[in-house]
């Protein structure tokens, strides 16, 4: 075990002791979806951030609330409680909004990042446990703050044609191809998820720089926003990542796959909500941390 995993071990240690009054406020259900969303504040967590487990299956010590309001980005859906993620995750966002707003766009709306101590949510998501995925929606921000009412209640715009599985050009334009450019060449950032027809239409309209296309991966849903995944962070021993994505630019046979009956005739089915077993053994003690 590295100084950095031996170190990180023994705060989640410390963690451990003291947990009468926090295990008392839990919920009384098996189900870790439900621990974890009760859970309001983030764990305290020396040394910084940590990172347990992986992207579906795991959870975060030490997190990071991102601002509601920034330089070039507006949190919404506050009422979720969902604005938290490793400081990665927190400079990627800044990241993107100052080279958006360089190239022309108006500003990021921010969804859903992690919960305060990361794991499983109780709607919407498998990912997003440990503080690395944010979802940024396709709709410009607007020239003004947003009130709380209007944060969860304005509704994002598709990308795709009614009733058809491809972009519609008039809402697909370069501005958002821009966007997703931006974020695809961000080295920090190991895949981003859209819908197929956004994937087709980038695809075509890309040119001879294709490299960034990539880390563009198509799946379900992921019409009216994109959801970054960034790489799990230098000297975090007990992150997770996924393989690479498979060589190439990804527009090929794998995405015309996405456009035949299959993939919607037999979506995944939602999983087994899983139980605090089946996380890494240190989320535990990240729950029940004062």
């Amino acid at each position: 075990m590295s100084s950095r995993a031996r170190i990180l071990f023994a705060s989640l240690c410390v963690l451990c002791f003291g947990l009468g009054p926090a295990v008392a406020a839990m919920p009384d259900s098996p189900f870790a979806k439900e621990l974890f969303g009760s859970v309001t504040v983030p764990a305290p967590a020396e040394h910084g951030a940590h990172v347990i487990g992986s992207f579906a299956k795991g959870c975060l010590a030490g997190a990071v609330a991102l601002p509601v309001d920034g330089p070039g980005w507006q949190a919404v859906r506050l009422s979720r409680n969902r604005v938290w993620g490793h400081p990665a995750l927190i400079a990627f966002i800044g990241r993107l909004a100052a080279a958006a707003r360089e190239d022309g766009w108006p500003g990021l709306l921010v969804g859903d990042m992690a919960q305060p101590r990361g794991g499983p949510m109780r709607t919407g998501h498998a990912s997003h446990q440990i503080g690395l995925d944010v979802d940024i929606w396709l709709t410009p921000m607007p020239d003004r703050r947003l009130t709380l009412e209007e944060r969860e209640s304005l509704a994002p715009v598709s990308m795709i044609a009614d009733g058809k599985l491809t972009a519609d050009p008039a809402k697909l334009t370069q501005a958002r191809i821009a966007l997703l450019r931006r974020a695809a060449l961000d080295p920090a950032v190991a895949r981003i998820f859209v819908h197929p027809g956004i994937k087709q239409a980038l695809c075509r309209k890309a040119g001879p720089d294709r490299a960034w296309l990539a880390k563009i991966r198509p799946w379900w849903g992921h019409d009216t926003h994109f959801h970054v995944r960034l790489a799990c962070p230098a000297d975090e021993p007990f992150c997770r990542d996924q393989d690479p994505p498979p060589a190439g630019d990804g527009c090929g046979a794998e995405l015309a796959w996405w456009f035949t009956d299959e993939p919607w005739q037999k979506p995944p089915a939602p999983a087994k909500p899983l139980v605090l077993a089946d996380l890494p053994a240190e989320c535990a003690a990240v729950l029940q941390a004062p």
